[in-house]
Formats: structure tokens, sequence, C-alpha cells
């Protein structure tokens, strides 16, 4: 059964990410042949549905677990529905969760945890106006 790891780079040195459709690449073990592949979530900057995208390519990837920080409601459905086990609490690099899980550290969930729009860039909210002096003369008649 394979595992999949949401990440911040590729290989099992790279951290785990603990945004689900926003991580930037899915680590796909596979414990049976040792083999590794590092899928790049081309979905990560979608404006929406970047979840139910990438629930799609780990499914399609032959996936039996995610090991996640989160996983929101749509993307859960899918899983649920595919029968894969979400798995929370994964920290370190993507080797690290993976023994973490082998050894029983992680916890399954069995509804979604997190908000769609969840790991979305948020502005700084100091957007730029128009550019102008604004500086009024004052020249109006008092009563």
């Amino acid at each position: 059964m394979k595992i999949c790891v949401t990440a911040s780079s590729e290989g099992l040195d790279s951290e785990v990410d603990p945004r689900f459709g926003r991580c930037s690449y899915f680590i796909i073990y596979d414990p049976e042949t040792g083999s590794v592949e590092s899928i790049s979530n081309v979905n990560a900057a979608a404006s929406g549905g970047a979840g139910i995208k990438a629930a799609e390519v780990v499914a399609n990837a032959g996936v039996g677990v995610l090991l996640t920080g989160g996983a929101g409601p749509n993307a859960f459905s899918i899983f649920a529905e595919l029968g894969i086990d979400v798995q929370v609490g994964a920290k370190g690099t993507v080797g690290e969760a993976i023994r973490q899980y082998e050894a029983g550290e992680l916890q399954s969930i069995r509804s979604p945890n997190s908000t769609p729009g969840f790991g979305m860039r948020k502005g700084d909210g100091k957007g730029k106006g128009m550019k102008g002096g604004g500086m009024g003369r004052g020249m109006g008649r008092g009563m």
C-alpha cells in the first residue's frame, strides 16, 4: 500500500507541509519496493478547487494512506469514498513522517479537519491606492 506525504519540496528529506491542497509536492512512497516518487502539485496556486484537484492526483497515484496536516470537506469526501486513510500529526521530514506512521504515532481522522481555502496566501492589507497628494487648499468661505 503506497503512502503519500504532503511536502514542501522533492524527496524523503523534504519537510512535511501541513497543507494538503496547497502543498508544493506529494511524495509517494511504496514500502514494498522502497520506491519514492515526487509529484509536483500543479494545482497549489489554483484560485479555487485546489483540494479536489489534489485529491484526484493522490487517488490516481494508487495511494492507500495520506499523511498531511489537514483535509477539507471536498477532498476528504473523495478520500472517504475511495477508502484512503488520512492521518495527521506528522512532523519533520517526509522520511520521519513515514517512520512515525509505521510506528503508529499518527492519528487517523474520520471527518474533514480544515476549511475550504486553508493555506491560501493572504495579502498584507497594505494595498496602494491612487497616487497623488490629496492636499486641498482650504480656500472655502467659513460661516
